[in-house]
């Protein structure tokens, strides 16, 4: 594929990346924050969906509409939260539970299989007729990159309040939580609330994006969820330390795995892009620290410390090529991680296909 066809390929990429993006951040709370591994967002990302063309489709507003495919989203969540907390059902087994259940409430919810609608006769907020060519307004990538940020700084602000860091101690080591006296069941159903929720608002925007829902659409979420998760943190976990530049990664991830995956995007042009990234950015914070460590010194000894400038430049030059290729070496392990993620998704593709060609 040529570098052409890779910046036209760009702007959808970033569009689905971003939806998807929200839906990556639900898994990210349940699977590093709360240490779930929850496999209700297959189900969750098409109700939230179902929820949101209908509603729509009955004449309600855009926003009433992803309101209610949010709280369709959590009220899933909950019935996985009770399954787990209160009836002692395993968080893997309790998410299946809830996910095959969510199949028929799907199709109640619509009525059929899929439904469809027109961007032509209803005021959606996102299309994919508003990626190229369209006012700030309507456009798919600024809508959503600006919802993404206000969603970032929301969890930022709610993970640091008491209830949140409650929320992530009982993920970290919940008998110590139990022990200084966390509800840590009410807090296990209160993140799968809050990551479900978040599924199901981007289940919303892809519904509007794509102008339909189906049945199937969530089939593989998690998959992708746990790759952009895992890409995100393979690439940007490094540099990233704060909390909330961490979910910025989650949704990179997601558009880069978008990239790759949906548009076909060579692979030599992604690992330039991965190789590229981290040496610019170890150059970078290596030309800073040297800069600062010799200004510093500069004007407080100017003569007597020259020599032992020069002498220690060398060594930290070369301490941090040795840290630095240690890191590289952990960023190829994850990368590594990330592909067999992208091999056992195909290979799950394949199963599906061939069980549904088998019973048809």
């Amino acid at each position: 594929m040529q570098i052409l066809t890779l910046i036209t390929a760009l702007p959808g990429a970033v569009a689905q990346g971003l939806i998807w993006g929200i839906m990556a951040i639900g898994v990210y709370i349940t699977f590093r924050i709360l240490d779930i591994a929850d496999l209700t967002v297959d189900g969750t990302m098409c109700t939230g969906g179902a929820v949101c063309i209908m509603m729509m489709l009955s004449g309600h507003n855009v926003w009433i509409s992803m309101l209610a495919a949010t709280l369709a989203g959590m009220l899933a969540g909950l019935a996985t939260g009770i399954f787990h907390t209160f009836m002692g059902i395993p968080a893997i087994l309790a998410g299946i539970l809830t996910q095959l259940s969510l199949y028929s409430v799907n199709l109640k919810i619509m009525g059929k299989a899929n439904q469809a609608i027109n961007v032509d006769k209803y005021n959606l907020l996102v299309s994919l007729r508003h990626i190229k060519n369209a006012s700030l307004s309507k456009n798919t990538i600024f809508i959503v990159a600006v919802m993404c940020i206000l969603l970032i700084a929301i969890l930022y602000w709610f993970f640091g309040t008491e209830l949140g860091c409650s929320l992530r101690a009982t993920g970290c080591n919940p008998n110590m939580s139990r022990a200084q006296g966390i509800n840590t069941n009410m807090n296990k159903v209160l993140g799968l609330m809050i990551s479900n929720g978040l599924v199901g608002l981007s289940s919303a925007l892809l519904t509007q994006y794509q102008g339909f829902a189906d049945v199937n659409m969530g089939r593989g979420s998690i998959v992708i969820g746990l790759a952009a998760v895992i890409i995100g943190e393979a690439i940007f976990g490094r540099i990233f330390r704060n909390f909330a530049l961490r979910l910025l990664a989650v949704i990179f991830g997601s558009i880069l795995y978008y990239l790759v995956h949906i548009y076909q995007v060579s692979y030599d042009y992604i690992l330039l892009l991965l190789i590229l990234l981290p040496l610019a950015l170890m150059v970078l914070h290596i030309n800073c620290q040297l800069f600062y460590f010799e200004l510093h010194y500069f004007f407080l000894h100017y003569k007597t410390m020259l020599i032992f400038l020069l002498q220690y430049q060398v060594f930290l030059v070369l301490f941090y090529i040795q840290e630095y290729l240690a890191e590289f070496l952990n960023f190829v392990i994850l990368l590594q991680n990330a592909v067999l993620v992208l091999i056992l998704f195909h290979l799950n593709q394949i199963y599906m296909e061939v069980m549904l060609h088998v019973y048809t």
